[in-house]
């Protein structure tokens, strides 16, 4: 099982906090691991007390989850101070998962949720290295410092608060329309996500939201994709909120079970990690092509790139050492995709290619051990997925094992090794190695 982690606080009543960050996790397949920032005295009418947990132990809780576990997301709720923003600014820096953060400054009843200089801590210390921010109206308001009253106005506070790179989604329930638009902002381009408006959203809606994207991306969902279908979630669990007190409902958090057709989907990300760690341990560094290598693995009758998970930002050499440039997720390899997509179209058991750097040695090598291998001929004006059904026809009724660049006049010259999956495909590679 895939494995987040949330930093936040800690809700008496179970509605908000890390009792919902963990709840909204688990219905998606994530395990949460916890650091909490404070204990709250709350329920569904008001925070009655509020007890920020000491830095140092905010510290030793994030040094035991980050040493331990392989944490494939972060999201960030309560922090409370700036003595905690720092903390937890200074643990996640080097960290390579992605940051979802939710700048949580008022509970839905109401009461402040922070203290002293915690803004200009988050703005100027946890802003510039998250992926994604998500706040609310008056969360936006502060961020951009000015009033948001008009979509014009929520275009701009997104680009405002973006500035530093990160991309945010406004979340539109607070702005006065017919129904909820929310606004992604991404590459300096801005989406709109329109959905009917519902009854007031309850208790915890803006953690659970930012709880189900961070659980999509730790799933290895892309950050657009893990936003829509987080945003189809929360609409759920706005719909079929429900009572445990006197005041504000709570949403449901456990609505958003996780469908059968993602339970392969997770166990395909699994194989591909296996394999990635694998091919860091056996690769040598003369054999990964100098823009950075793949490992591409399709599910059954995958019809798109989005169906194909990869490498994010591909297998690389640094500082002399073979390492993974970012996490395994769908979409992640689109060039690499076509390539195996027509491999698929011809054989349809075939679904799993890595690419490594040709050289002579290794081209003859690959014949030595009797795979089957096949020419790229590239030509001016075809296509990469053309190309290839020249290269797989010419071995017909054979499949073949490996198809190499056939140019010489590229440098980066690659051979991509078929399979059926990643074990097959690293078998064939370490026959010749």
């Amino acid at each position: 099982m895939r494995t987040a982690l949330t930093v936040a606080g800690s809700d008496s009543v179970g509605g908000a906090g890390i009792q919902a960050d963990v709840k909204a996790m688990a219905s998606v397949g994530v395990h949460a691991t916890t650091v909490i920032t404070a204990v709250t005295a709350q329920n569904t009418r008001r925070v009655s007390r509020i007890y920020p947990l000491p830095a140092d132990m905010v510290q030793d809780q994030l040094d035991s989850v980050l040493s331990d576990c392989d944490i494939r997301a972060v999201k960030t709720g309560m922090l409370y101070n700036a003595e905690i923003v720092s903390v937890v600014a200074d643990a996640l820096e080097d960290h390579q998962a992605p940051l979802v953060l939710d700048p949580v400054m008022v509970a839905t009843v109401g009461d402040s949720l922070f203290e002293g200089d915690f803004v200009r801590a988050l703005k100027e210390k946890l802003l510039p290295m998250c992926e994604l921010v998500t706040p609310n109206l008056h969360e936006a308001e502060v961020l951009a410092h000015m009033k948001i009253r008009s979509e014009e106005d929520a275009a701009f506070a997104c680009e405002v608060i973006g500035k530093q790179g990160s991309s945010v989604l406004l979340k539109g329930g607070h702005i006065g329309s017919g129904d909820v638009i929310d606004y992604l902002y991404l590459s300096s381009e801005i989406m709109r996500i329109r959905n009917p408006r519902l009854a007031a959203a309850g208790h915890g809606s803006g953690c659970t939201l930012s709880s189900f994207i961070t659980a999509n991306m730790a799933n290895g969902l892309d950050l657009v994709n893990a936003v829509l279908e987080a945003r189809k979630m929360i609409q759920q669990s706005i719909a079929t909120q429900y009572a445990v007190g006197q005041g504000v409902p709570v949403v449901n958090a456990h609505v958003a079970v996780m469908k059968k057709d993602d339970t392969a989907k997770f166990a395909l990300l699994d194989e591909l990690d296996a394999a990635v760690a694998r091919i860091i341990k056996l690769m040598p560094t003369a054999m990964v092509p100098r823009n950075g290598m793949n490992i591409a693995y399709a599910l059954k009758e995958a019809h798109g790139p989005e169906e194909i998970a990869a490498v994010d930002r591909r297998i690389i050499v640094h500082n002399g050492m073979v390492v993974r440039g970012g996490q395994v997720k769908f979409g992640a390899a689109e060039h690499m995709s076509y390539v195996l997509l027509e491999a698929i179209r011809t054989n349809p058991e075939i679904r799993c290619m890595l690419n490594v750097a040709a050289s002579p040695e290794l081209i003859a090598a690959i014949k030595e051990a009797g795979l089957t291998t096949a020419r790229l001929d590239r030509r001016e004006n075809a296509t990469i997925a053309n190309m290839t059904r020249t290269a797989i026809d010419s071995c017909a009724p054979t499949f073949p094992d490996a198809i190499f660049d056939a140019s010489s006049r590229r440098s980066d010259k690659t051979v991509n090794f078929f399979g059926r999956d990643p074990q097959e495909v690293l078998d064939k590679l370490e026959n010749v190695l």
